[in-house]
């Protein structure tokens, strides 16, 4: 018997397509159920441990004691994963979410084990909703709140912002939205001290691209780097291009090792207008520039950026992690101050 003759049949390539995608569709699905049955699993038996204790069977100061005692009866019947530490996270769960109805099938327990670390309730908020957000693995999770993204967004921020952020997260609708200062580039393990190139620097971040990508936020789609546009007779270099798929518009980036100047505004935005007239298609928004720097004179870039039409952001970054404990403590100053108002 001769095989289903398929050369050129679009229309059965087209089956197979549409049964790899709803294949891949159900597996997902199905490990997102599992994975969210597993959380509510313990949900429950952390509600089962609080029920326990507030019933008067447990006072609190045999609380260390019950969670031990549990530990090695249900390691038992039970076998791995229901260790002291882990035990005490359930019990964690049940308490900062009392409300299984709020638990995400979209997380798996690995991300809310990492969220229950956090002593805040608007970071766990925070970092929990841009999970879902931006889609992020354990990894990215674990790695966004080592860098301080929720302290460096809630910065400057009055309170009502910050509990705003808390609840809903950091969602892209805006050029500005872009922003997240500083951007923490410490996987690119360059010197905080020792001079280095530009070109380093682009290198590294090309090599590094994810992590780049993942610093930069959700929407990005990378196009290329020294990016070159003719002008005249002139050719020019745009150090990275980006497409953001949800603002709709290329993204240029320029890379400087030192303080942005008036002149890198300047530059960045005859880059910008040659991509609105040139490069920008039907559909398009408005292109928007980013001048990377390790600083800048807020009053003199002011100055340089007055009266420019084009999107047009500076900003800065470091190349080491932030001291959390001070951008905690400057937003609990901001949530304080307003709550004696």
């Amino acid at each position: 018997m001769s095989d289903y003759p398929v050369n050129n049949n679009q229309h059965y390539h087209t089956l197979v397509q549409k049964i790899g995608d709803r294949y891949a569709h159900g597996r997902a699905t199905a490990v997102n159920a599992v994975n969210h049955e597993l959380v509510l699993t313990y949900w429950e038996i952390g509600r089962y441990i609080v029920e326990f204790e507030q019933a008067g069977a447990e006072k609190a100061s045999y609380g260390k004691q019950l969670i031990n005692q549990l530990a090695k009866d249900l390691t038992i019947k039970l076998g791995k994963g229901f260790g002291r530490t882990n035990l005490n996270y359930i019990r964690l769960l049940y308490l900062k979410f009392p409300k299984s109805g709020t638990l995400s099938r979209f997380l798996t327990w690995s991300h809310y084990y990492e969220l229950l670390k956090l002593s805040s309730d608007n970071a766990r908020s925070f970092y929990e909703q841009q999970t879902i957000i931006e889609k992020w693995s354990v990894r990215e999770l674990k790695r966004q709140k080592t860098a301080g993204l929720y302290e460096r967004l809630a910065r400057s921020k009055n309170k009502e912002e910050i509990l705003e952020l808390a609840r809903k997260g950091k969602r892209v609708v805006r050029p500005e939205d872009l922003i997240r200062e500083p951007l923490v580039l410490d996987f690119l393990k360059l010197p905080e001290n020792k001079a280095y190139l530009e070109s380093e620097l682009e290198e590294r971040l090309i090599t590094h691209l994810k992590d780049f990508m993942l610093e930069l936020g959700k929407g990005y789609a990378f196009v290329g780097r020294q990016y070159r546009i003719t002008i005249g007779d002139d050719h020019h270099y745009v150090d990275l291009v980006f497409y953001h798929y949800i603002l709709h518009c290329f993204v240029l980036i320029d890379l400087k090792t030192r303080k942005a100047r008036p002149g890198d505004v300047g530059q960045m935005n005859m880059y910008l207008s040659y991509f609105a007239s040139e490069e920008s298609g039907e559909g398009d928004n408005p292109p928007v520039g980013i001048v990377l720097a390790t600083g800048q004179n807020n009053q003199t870039i002011s100055f340089a950026l007055e009266g420019i039409p084009n999107n047009l952001l500076v900003t800065k970054y470091q190349t080491y992690l932030p001291l959390k404990g001070d951008l905690e403590a400057e937003i609990e100053r901001v949530i304080s101050a307003a709550e004696e108002e």
